[in-house]
């Protein structure tokens, strides 16, 4: 008895062991789909670069002297939080494919860690945006953006945006094992997340919103993200509320925050959901 119970210990310790390498197999996986389906990635791609040039040549006269500065510079870390939050929904559309085509059952069916797949999915995701991000900045630059904050800005201000993704795409993903059919998924994300980044300071300053509405915006996650960002990026540019120097601290804070919580509630969330499917 003693026997077979330490070799189910020692089962459940390898299989622990081995979750991050099962998740980068996942990850790897996922990416090698953009490879094979270059669509994929090329219109993850296009969407945001639409949104930079519609906004900066359609609103850039008009908003320019609204934002106190280059409307372009507002702009861009706008697109750059709306970007990730939009490339997290294909965390929920791709699980919903892989369950409607019968991956998640083969899946199953392999001596892996229950959370890699989740886990993998959300990792490649990540990477995706990464991608997005980058060439989106050269677009950004191309038709005049222009930073004015410090490397360590820099850096913080992309780990912040892609962790910020990070922590939608486990919101994706719930609603992914939740709905379970592609085109329901696809919808039900953008019911959410239209209203959510377009509340919110990404294309205008919360003030030019109406009195009843800014309070709204101001708490909302997207707009703490994009504030937060805004400063580390172009501390030089006139952005409301922000201390000595540019840097809005308190956003940052903030921002982190509300990625923390939204990991803590969407993570075991997604992982109890995928375990009631297998």
């Amino acid at each position: 008895m003693s026997t077979t119970t330490s070799g189910k210990a020692a089962v459940t310790t390898g299989r622990r062991g081995n979750a991050l390498g099962d998740a980068l197999v996942i990850t790897w996986r996922n990416l090698m789909q953009f490879v094979r389906v270059p669509p994929l990635l090329v219109f993850s791609v296009i969407q945001p670069i639409m949104f930079v040039l519609l906004f900066v040549v359609v609103f850039g006269g008009a908003m320019k002297a609204i934002v106190g500065g280059s409307y372009v510079n507002f702009l861009m870390p706008g697109i750059l939080v709306q970007t990730t939050v939009f490339g997290s929904t294909q965390t929920g559309v791709g699980l919903a494919e892989d369950l409607s085509k019968g991956f998640i059952d083969r899946f199953r069916s392999l001596p892996m860690a229950r959370s890699a797949v989740l886990a993998g999915r959300t990792t490649s995701d990540m990477v995706r945006n990464l991608v997005v991000i980058f060439l989106m900045v050269v677009v950004g630059m191309l038709v005049g953006f222009r930073p004015d904050g410090t490397v360590p800005g820099y850096v913080l201000a992309l780990i912040i945006g892609l962790a910020f993704g990070h922590a939608f795409s486990w919101i994706s993903a719930t609603i992914g094992l939740s709905v379970k059919d592609v085109e329901s998924v696809q919808a039900a994300s953008f019911t959410w997340v239209f209203p959510l980044t377009f509340l919110s300071s990404a294309f205008v300053p919360v003030e030019t919103l109406p009195t009843w509405l800014q309070p709204i915006v101001e708490h909302n996650p997207v707009t703490v993200t994009v504030d937060a960002i805004r400063s580390l990026v172009v501390p030089g540019l006139v952005v409301p509320k922000v201390t000595e120097g540019g840097v809005d601290w308190g956003a940052i804070g903030a921002s982190i925050l509300w990625i923390a919580a939204l990991l803590a509630i969407f993570i075991p969330f997604a992982i109890r959901l995928y375990r009631r499917l297998t």
